[in-house]
This record gives structure tokens, C-alpha cells and sequence, in this order.
């Protein structure tokens, strides 16, 4: 008969095996176990160690190669931009410094920056889109818009009253003047740049610095340090991309407005913009028509986009820096500077004849 004894002794038994077993096993696999572990800590701190090296030779010659371009960037920019006058419009959350590079770097190519609109958080929520679009039609005073949503609207009415007209160029009488013989009514109505501009500030969609009223030749759009949030909820519904952030779709449809008044406009922001996410990410992949820079905010970067500014006065555009689908590094072939004495004026004022054979 099986008594309590027999069971005790047959307990004990079970947890002696268990604990022998333990033991040996431990034992046998240890040193094996350890080693590999050893190993391989030790090769992934080696490849660590030379990754780190790396990087550090790399930022090494990036800080290189920013001396070499600021220290000939006086040549290189040299008449690229003179006399046009460039209008910055920022989108909220540009870096102070990136925007003060650039400033810099359009003034020493002869060019200058008579004001600037930082938009707000409030133009960009599409939840006052309406708003917007109420807006834009109160301060068109009667001027035909082309149709399209609220930014793109709001877009043409900007881009009238701060992108000089070609009439303008040729002409020193203002845009609403009638010229000599002409009937006044006969004109197209034209937008006052004060009204609009300060209804814009008033309704707390925009911010003005400096004469922005001032008609440029081209719009400088600044991209944010950091992406837009993505859409979320209901306003990722109707929309093509569920992560696609609705200031992105604002500030393109300014930038595409900006471009068709003067035949071409630039949209330049740090690497960030182009993570997932980014303004110019976005706008690559829409295949924006504007030129686009992603590497502002370096000393080369800089460099690069008043080089963009410069093409897009001529007539040519491109997407320039390191991300996906550029067309290089920087404009290739580079602009030609633009200097006072290659006007044609500059011959009539001489009294020179342009066609004459010198002797």
C-alpha cells in the first residue's frame, strides 16, 4: 500500500531531478551563451565607433565646404539679382534665421526685400476656409476672380496686389491710371494693395512687415522648421492623402497663384520639408510647376536659392537640393548675372548706336 512517505520521497525526488538538471544545464550552456553575446556587443560597438567616425569626417567637410561657398559667395551672387524686388511669404513657424540668411544673401546679389507676410494659423485651419472665402470676395471690390477653392482664390487676390504687372515695368504710371486717350472706365478695375493687405491683417489671416504694398517681381514662399500636423478625423475626409496636412494644400495653392501672376515663384525650406510630410514633399510630388529648394538655411543652401530666384527671373525653374526628385544640387546651367550696362537702355542713354561697327 502507497502511504504518504512514498509520495514525499517521490516529490523530493521530482524537484532533486529538476533542480540537478537546472544546474548542468546552466553549467554546460553558460560559456557558450556568454560568448556569443560578448561577441557581437563587441562588433556592434566597433560598427558604432566607425559610424560615429564617419559622421564626424562628413561634418567636418560640410562645415568645409559652407566656408568655401560663403567665402566666394560675393562672385558667385554678384548682379544675379539686381534691382528685382523679391516679397517673402512665410508660413507660420519659418526659422528667424533662415529667413534672415536668405534677406542677406538676395541683398548682396542686388536685389532687395521691400516686405514680408507671415500667415498665420488661422489663414491655414481649414475650418475658416469659409472665411477666407468671404474675405477675398468683400475686399475684391468688384474685380473677377478665377474660380477654385478659398486659398486659390485668396492666392489671385494677393498676388495681384503684391506682384507688380508687366505694364508697370515699361510704364511709371500706376497699374490704375488710365494711359493717354484712354477711357478710365474702359480699364479693368485694379485692387488696392492697402485695402486688401489690411483686410487680410484685420481679419487675422496675415501679419505685414515692411512696405509689402511695394509691387515685387517675385514671391520668396518660406517653408516651416517643422511639417504641418497631418490631417486627422474629419478633415482627412475628401481628401487624397489621409495624412496630408491641410496647411500644405493652403500654402501650395498661394505659392501656384504667385507663380501664374509672375510667371514663376520659389518655394525654399530646410531638409525638414522634406520628411514625410513636408511642404516641398508634397509639393514634389504633386509635381508643382514653381521652383523648390529643400536645403535653405545652410550657407550653400542660401546660395542655391538666390541662384533659383535668379533662374525663375529669367524664365527657367527646377527643384533643387537633396531630396527626392531634384533636378541637381543647384541650377545647372547657373544664371547669368544681370548688370545695369547690359540693358538696352544703357546704350540709348550713351548715345550710342548699338548697330554701329567700331573702328
Amino acid at each position: 500500500m502507497i502511504d504518504f512517505r512514498y509520495h514525499l520521497v517521490s516529490i523530493v525526488a521530482i524537484f532533486l531531478a529538476l533542480t540537478v538538471g537546472i544546474v548542468l544545464g546552466t553549467t554546460m550552456l553558460q560559456d557558450p551563451l556568454l560568448n556569443t553575446l560578448q561577441s557581437e556587443t563587441s562588433q556592434l560597438r566597433e560598427q558604432s565607433e566607425d559610424l560615429r567616425a564617419e559622421k564626424d569626417v562628413a561634418d567636418q567637410i560640410n562645415a568645409g565646404d559652407d566656408q568655401l561657398v560663403g567665402a566666394f559667395a560675393g562672385e558667385m551672387l554678384a548682379d544675379q539679382l539686381t534691382g528685382a524686388r523679391i516679397v517673402v511669404v512665410e508660413a507660420p513657424g519659418v526659422d528667424d534665421e533662415l529667413r534672415a540668411g536668405l534677406t542677406s544673401r538676395i541683398e548682396q546679389a542686388g536685389g532687395t526685400v521691400p516686405g514680408r507676410l507671415s500667415l498665420t494659423d488661422k489663414f491655414l485651419d481649414p475650418e475658416q476656409s469659409a472665411f477666407v472665402n468671404e474675405l477675398t470676395d468683400q475686399l475684391a471690390e468688384g474685380v473677377e476672380l478665377p474660380r477654385g477653392n478659398a486659398y486659390e482664390r485668396a492666392g489671385a487676390e494677393l498676388a495681384q496686389v503684391l506682384i507688380a504687372p508687366e505694364e508697370d515695368a515699361e510704364d511709371e504710371e500706376p497699374r490704375d491710371a488710365p494711359a493717354d486717350g484712354e477711357d478710365a472706365e474702359e480699364r479693368e478695375p485694379a485692387l488696392d494693395p492697402e485695402a486688401v493687405l489690411g483686410g487680410f491683417a484685420e481679419g487675422g489671416l496675415l501679419t505685414q512687415h515692411g512696405d509689402v504694398a511695394q509691387r515685387a517681381d517675385l514671391v520668396l514662399v518660406l517653408a516651416p522648421a517643422e511639417p504641418f500636423a497631418a490631417a486627422a478625423g474629419e478633415q482627412a475626409q475628401g481628401m487624397e492623402d489621409d495624412t496630408a496636412a491641410p496647411g500644405n494644400a493652403a500654402v501650395l495653392a498661394l505659392t501656384r497663384a504667385f507663380d501664374a501672376a509672375a510667371g514663376g515663384a520659389v518655394l525654399a525650406g530646410g531638409t525638414s520639408s522634406i520628411e514625410a510630410g513636408g511642404l516641398l514633399a508634397q509639393a514634389r510630388a504633386e509635381e508643382a510647376g514653381f521652383t523648390t529648394v529643400d536645403t535653405a538655411g545652410s550657407t550653400s543652401g542660401d546660395v542655391v536659392t538666390v541662384l533659383a530666384l535668379a533662374i525663375t527671373l529669367q524664365g527657367r525653374s527646377g527643384h533643387y537640393g537633396i531630396g527626392e526628385g531634384v533636378d541637381n544640387y543647384l541650377p545647372d546651367p547657373l544664371p547669368q548675372p544681370t548688370r545695369p550696362n547690359d540693358s538696352p537702355e544703357s546704350d540709348e542713354d550713351s548715345g550710342a548706336d548699338p548697330d554701329a561697327d567700331s573702328e
